[in-house]
């Protein structure tokens, strides 16, 4: 990955990752994964187009959905306090988004490694 891609993936991440972590916030068990996913699909798409390819919407979600199994298996707690603590009033709107951030953040970057494999 070059510098130049590298920064461009970055600034695609992050954003995409606060954007999760402010659709996190909203009280409710089960949505935050809803959020996740739907954020994770356009940052796949805007992803592979740093490395100059082009993916459809179908297989975008396919790239999230596996790489966000990937992560939550990997941080199986996490997951489960995030989605948990919407539960209890205020501390979901405290909890959720952090945890939704870096796992995005974390998602994010290993997806920008499959897609630039993928596109050598």
């Amino acid at each position: 990955m070059s510098p130049e891609q590298e920064k461009q993936c970055h600034a695609i991440i992050h954003t995409h990752a606060v954007a999760a972590g402010a659709g996190n916030a909203v009280p409710v068990p089960g949505l935050g994964v809803a959020t996740d996913i739907g954020t994770m699909v356009t940052m796949a798409m805007a992803l592979s187009a740093v490395f100059g390819d082009s993916i459809e919407s179908n297989v975008a979600k396919n790239i999230a959905v596996a790489t966000l199994k990937r992560t939550v298996l990997k941080q199986p707690l996490k997951t489960i306090a995030k989605e948990a603590s919407k539960l209890i009033p205020g501390l979901g709107q405290a909890v959720a988004p952090v945890v939704s951030v870096g796992m995005l953040e974390a998602a994010g970057w290993a997806m920008a490694k499959e897609l630039e494999r993928r596109c050598q």
